[in-house]
């Protein structure tokens, strides 16, 4: 992964070259749409408050549990034993992107919502929160953290979440298998290269024209940089929005033209 100082530079790169545009001058109907209904609404919806709560007691929750790990690891946490506040404070999406992927929920409508990594749950809970209607299939390699998410969901009562526990290598295939049509995922598992092509790959095959794609941490590293750049130019994809943390994919085919946006956000 990039150090502190690298991730910085580039992302200041990014801040003053990403397109701050409310939407004017967009020549993309689905970008101004969701410049202007999604990526700018500044609406304080009742689910933030009790979402953010749970967050709030995982950054303070001194237990201490073992933890497998099957992705690219922890670039804070390198033993086995953590504490869970730890964990929350390393890995959990931050309060802004966790808040948006409720809103791309909550205006798209996908009935059927992907999580790759649970983590928590925080995420999980603002999906499932944006559309209520929907299920989301959220899946966590790690148990004792997949525990502690399906305590959270109760808390929140929230019943349209399905939490699969275990190797996503294992677990993954059946599930894609069963469900056959995906609206909306969210992929922030494991942060290499192959493996993130390889999901990717794995949800084209149940996707439809509607479907979004998000990958979290496009400029984590190298590898994650490389897999971003194969995904961009990936035949099936028509559209593209980069948000230095997250990169939003689209494979809607009445989208005449290719497309690559970067928004500051």
């Amino acid at each position: 992964m990039y150090s502190k100082f690298q991730l910085a530079k580039k992302y200041l790169h990014y801040y003053f070259t990403a397109s701050n545009s409310k939407g004017h001058g967009v020549h993309s109907p689905f970008v101004f749409d969701f410049i202007k209904f999604v990526k700018n609404d500044k609406k304080q919806y009742g689910c933030y408050t009790l979402i953010e709560a749970q967050r709030k007691k995982l950054l303070q929750d001194d237990t201490v549990i073992e933890v497998e790990d099957f992705g690219a690891g922890s670039s804070v946490i390198k033993t086995n034993s953590r504490v869970v506040k730890n964990i929350a404070a390393s890995s959990l999406k931050p309060k802004r992107f966790s808040q948006l992927l409720f809103r791309m929920a909550q205006h798209y409508q996908p009935k059927t919502i992907l999580e790759l990594g649970t983590s928590f749950g925080i995420t999980s809970a603002y999906l499932a929160a944006g559309n209520k209607n929907a299920m989301v299939y959220t899946c966590e390699g790690a148990k004792n953290i997949a525990a502690i998410a399906a305590k959270n969901f109760d808390t929140l009562q929230l019943k349209n979440i399905v939490l699969t526990e275990g190797d996503f290598a294992k677990t993954l295939p059946p599930l894609l298998s069963s469900l056959q049509n995906i609206d909306l995922a969210f992929v922030d598992g494991n942060h290499r290269k192959q493996p993130t092509l390889d999901y990717f790959e794995q949800l084209l095959k149940v996707s439809n024209p509607a479907t979004i794609l998000i990958f979290d941490d496009i400029h984590w590293s190298e590898e994650m940089e490389a897999a971003w750049a194969e995904i961009q130019q990936h035949a099936a994809v028509t559209l593209t929005i980069d948000l230095f943390f997250i990169g939003i994919v689209c494979i809607n085919s009445s989208f005449k033209a290719k497309q690559h946006f970067t928004l500051r956000f």
